[in-house]
Order: structure tokens, then sequence, then C-alpha cells
């Protein structure tokens, strides 16, 4: 008997149709009526047809390891076990596109432009005004004493506080769609490792340095120290490991 027709059977014998499966699982009607005859061409590939022979067993109660084994025989034996040292080994950073900081420099050359421009205004108008009420005083009016210019005040500006280090590295994982990712902290501690769902959201933190494999890079959105890092890998879609410390990203 083969996949399709062991986990069709066994869904029958537990009562349950694929639109009840469906739910349970949050695998599409179209994909379980697909795997049921024997295409798993819809799956997306072997780690997700793996995974999905997987969720549906454990719906319909059934023990999923030997139609995993099964599938496997059928399409080139298991996956090769990576080891720990290899999955995080030092990667080539991402380069993410960050917001430009103000320029400041600039910011105070124009400010101060306006001031002295303010000043000159405020010079040409006073002396304008004087003349004219000297005018009125020659001609016999009635005098009106100048008033006295008073110099224009120069705002000030406060010195930024310099903000405190960070003492820790905070990771939010949140996910876009259903992507198996791997979470270690400080000193190779496993955090987290197993599949997120469509729309789940995880947190972690360490002292020092966060590690993360992630299956599908564009299947999740990251954010790093409280900053929107966003789709790690939006083009390929393939498999991403990033690493992360208190300063990241570039000094936050």
């Amino acid at each position: 008997m083969s996949i399709g027709e062991t986990l069709t059977q066994e869904r029958q014998q537990a009562g349950l149709t694929v639109t009840q499966v469906s739910l349970q699982t949050r695998i599409r009607e179209t994909v379980i009526r697909a795997i049921e005859r024997d295409d798993f061409t819809a799956c997306g590939g072997n780690f997700y047809a793996r995974g999905h022979i997987r969720s549906i067993s454990r719906v319909i109660g059934i023990d999923p390891e030997p139609l995993v084994r099964e599938y496997d025989e059928m399409h080139g034996g298991a996956p090769q076990p990576v080891s720990a040292v290899t999955a995080f080994e030092p990667e080539t950073p991402v380069v993410f596109r960050e917001r430009r900081a103000p320029n400041w420099s600039a910011a105070m050359a124009l400010a101060l432009v306006l001031v002295v421009i303010y000043g000159i205004v405020q010079v040409v108008g006073n002396e304008t005004g004087a003349e004219k009420r000297q005018a009125r005083q020659v001609a016999g009016g009635p005098g009106v004493p100048a008033a006295t210019p008073t110099p224009s005040a120069t705002p000030t500006r406060k010195d930024p506080v310099a903000m405190a280090p960070r003492k820790k590295v905070e990771l939010q994982v949140k996910a876009r769609r259903t992507t198996w990712i791997n979470v270690r902290g400080d000193k190779g501690k496993t955090l987290f490792s197993g599949m997120l769902r469509a729309g789940e959201v995880r947190d972690w933190s360490a002292k020092k340095k966060i590690s993360i494999l992630i299956g599908n890079g564009d299947g999740v959105r990251l954010t790093v120290n409280g900053k929107d890092l966003g789709a790690p890998d939006q083009d390929g879609g393939g498999v991403v490991r990033l690493s992360f410390t208190p300063d990241d990203p570039d000094g936050a």
C-alpha cells in the first residue's frame, strides 16, 4: 500500500474529512488530496513533503516515521544531518539596507545661515526706520526716540546624550509561512529547534550572541534589538545562517 493510500485509509477510519485535516494541520486541501494520490509536487520540495506527511499522520493518529522512511526511499534517501559546527560556522554577513542617519552638520550649517540672514534683516530694518524718524524730525514732525536694536538670540543645541550599551541581544522571529528554524544562544545552547507556523511569533535573548539557521529565508521576518530587518532572503528562499550580538545591527 502506497503512502497516499495509507493516509487515505487511516483518515477515513479516523472519521475525518480532508477539510477537517486541513483545518488542524493548516495544509491546503488541494495539497492533502494530491498527497493522498501520491503526488508530492505541490509540497514545494522534499523538506516540506516530509513535514506534511508527519503533520497529517499525527492528526489521523498513526506513526509518521514508517511513511517518512518510505518517502525517503522513493526520493533518494533521507537528508544527511548537519553538524552544529557546520551549521553555525562563520557566515558571510547579510547586508540590509539601512536608513541614513540625519546629517546634523548640514542641519546646523543651514540653521546658522538662517540666523545670519535674520540678523541682517533686523539691522537693515532698524537703520531704515531710524532714517525715516530723523527725516520726520528735520521736517518739524514729532520726534520719536529711536528704538535700541536688541541682539538676536542665538539658538542653542543640546548635545545628544550617548545611549547606554546594550547588555544582551534580543531576537524576534515572525513566520510569514510555515518554516523550520534552529536558534542557539551563548556557548551554542539550543534555544529552539522546530517548525514555526505562518503568523507565529517567537522571542529569544542571550547575553553575548544568538545564532539562527532558517530553512526558508524568505519565510520569516526578523527583528534584532528592536530593529525590523525584514526577510533575510527575499529572492532565493533558501537556507540562511545568521548570528547577532548586542551591537547589531550596525551598533544599534
